[in-house]
């Protein structure tokens, strides 16, 4: 009788060891719960890479030893690629292209590093590259759910979730008033056209991230290929002055810096002056370039020689922040408007944050929007609300409309020296209650996609706030994201990224108006739309 083969496991890391060694511990803990899994389904888990003391973690750290790993493992072998942190997708994503065995993503339930959303990124960029996989996610890798699902991948190869949560737009009755504006922005976009200017493609490997032109070009939307190293440059050349003046303004709006005296390990004045020059360069090349909207990489290369641009970004996206005035024309660069920016230079927010200012401007509803991870959910601790709660929680800066008072409620944190070795400042606040609508394009079968649906941001205590930014990040800002109508395993199961586009309005009615015609701006673009979950109080989408 034939020998049942040894199930393999993978683990992608980040590429900055710094990352890499503080996060091992809860890695190979988790690594540890899910050996123990397989055991009890009478199958044995073997590592397909070792432990590097030397390096103090056994992570896959960059692309090449992805490869190296790779070619060593059986391409028929059922492969687990286990994740407790953020991962590169790139160091992993070579080899599983070419792996012909069955292949299966594993997150922990947990916030702390954060695997969930490095998983969410592998899964993505796996769509996108049509690879087939399966996922699964578990707190105690212990429990019914879990146990079930691996051993029905464990016999077949395949696990399949239930995603009646999601509808195609053609089975949804769309108000005319709606789909007719939805068109009507389409044609606008397709006639004048819009350019996103991209520092740098690839962002920590996310290939979800990037869409390819020919996808773009039929919307009107083309990119402009920026350099960050021309950011850099430009950041240098504006004067004292000008960063003085942005500086103040923060100041007198009412945010607080929370320094300290070490530039190793605490926020300094000069750092957040920096960030200043930064979002004064980035206005005058968009503006040199004439793009719609910019996303900066900030991550390998920038963050060695600048502190992090998440001042930037973050304001960037505000309607009310510093004015900079263009060099070519002496005007206001967008006065009084946002300058649309795609953190870590993620394309699909890009594009639909570029649909959202356009859809939220023709119906008078706020223009602000944002994406944010979708880094973890769990019960309110203090039963305020019986609802799940999500944490949306991007990696540094929100636009400060998103909080109650705006900038009065923003506080500047420094970056986690493991991340960001020259700091710079977060905009960290709570978002403020309200009904949103939430969406993310992403890229499968050659196609682009969205999905679309409604949420509410809500109030909780501050003591079970605080202990959510402690089980993740504490310098980030954070929302309190209430889905309609989408479970925890329905999103999971569906969402094809690591990032979700929140924007406001002013009301549930105009949060629907908001989804129906921007799923009809997109649609009539040419994308692939569906939406998700149900309206407020359980109202089901109209049905055709």
């Amino acid at each position: 009788m034939a020998r049942t083969p040894d199930v393999l496991l993978v683990a992608s890391g980040d590429l900055r060891e710094s990352a890499n060694k503080v996060c091992w511990p809860a890695q190979l803990q988790m690594e540890q719960a899910i050996a123990a899994a397989v055991a009890r389904q009478g199958r044995k888990l073997v590592r397909a890479h070792p432990v590097d003391p030397a390096r103090g973690h056994g992570f896959i750290a960059s692309q090449r030893e992805g490869i190296d790993v790779f070619n060593s493992i059986k391409p028929d072998a059922p492969l687990i690629v286990a994740e407790a942190v953020w991962q590169y997708s790139q160091h992993v994503l070579p080899g599983l292209i070419f792996h012909r065995g069955p292949i299966l993503t594993v997150a922990n339930w947990s916030g702390q590093w954060p695997g969930l959303v490095g998983m969410l990124n592998l899964n993505g960029s796996l769509k996108k590259a049509g690879v087939p996989f399966s996922t699964l996610w578990s707190e105690s890798f212990a429990d019914d759910w879990f146990n079930r699902n691996l051993s029905t991948w464990l016999r077949t190869g395949r696990v399949k979730h239930r995603t009646t949560h999601v509808a195609p737009i053609a089975r949804i009755a769309l108000p005319a008033r709606f789909a007719n504006l939805g068109d009507k922005l389409a044609d606008s976009l397709r006639t004048r056209k819009a350019i996103l200017g991209v520092f740098d493609e690839g962002c920590m490997g996310m290939y979800n991230a990037i869409i390819p032109d020919e996808l773009l070009a039929p919307l009107g939307v083309f990119k402009e290929r920026l350099s960050q190293s021309a950011l850099y440059a430009a950041t240098m050349q504006v004067p004292d002055h000008e960063a003085r003046a942005a500086y103040d303004w923060f100041i007198k709006k009412g945010m607080r810096f929370n320094f300290g005296p070490n530039a190793e390990t605490d926020l300094t004045e000069d750092q957040v002056l920096t960030q200043c020059r930064m979002y004064v360069a980035a206005l005058r090349i968009a503006d040199e370039f004439g793009c719609d909207a910019i996303g900066i990489q900030y991550q390998q290369g920038l963050k060695d020689c600048l502190p992090a641009s998440d001042l930037v970004e973050g304001t960037l996206n505000d309607s009310v922040r510093p004015p900079v005035r263009s060099l070519r024309t002496g005007k206001v660069i967008n006065d009084a408007k946002p300058l649309t920016h795609f953190n870590e230079a993620d394309e699909c927010a890009g594009l639909d944050g570029l649909l959202t200012n356009h859809v939220h401007h023709a119906l008078n509803q706020p223009v602000e929007n944002t994406l944010h991870d979708l880094r973890w959910a769990d019960r309110d601790q203090s039963e305020t609300t019986d609802d799940y709660v999500w944490v949306f929680e991007i990696s540094g800066a929100v636009p400060a409309s998103h909080f109650a008072r705006g900038w009065k409620d923003a506080t500047g944190e420094r970056q986690p020296p493991m991340y960001f070795r020259l700091g710079g400042s977060t905009i960290k606040g709570i978002s403020k209650p309200g009904e949103i609508v939430w969406s993310r394009i992403f890229v499968q079968n050659n196609r682009l996609h969205m999905d679309i649906g409604r949420a509410r941001a809500i109030e909780l205590p501050l003591a079970e706030t605080q202990r959510r930014w402690d089980s993740t990040t504490p310098q980030w800002p954070i929302m309190h994201a209430v889905l309609y109508g989408t479970s925890r395993d329905q999103m999971m199961a569906r969402h094809s990224a690591n990032h979700i586009q929140v924007a406001y309005a002013d009301s549930a009615a105009q949060a629907d108006a908001c989804a129906y015609t921007k799923a009809a701006m997109a649609h009539s673009l040419g994308i692939n739309v569906s939406f998700c979950g149900t309206r407020a109080a359980g109202k089901p989408w109209p049905a055709k």
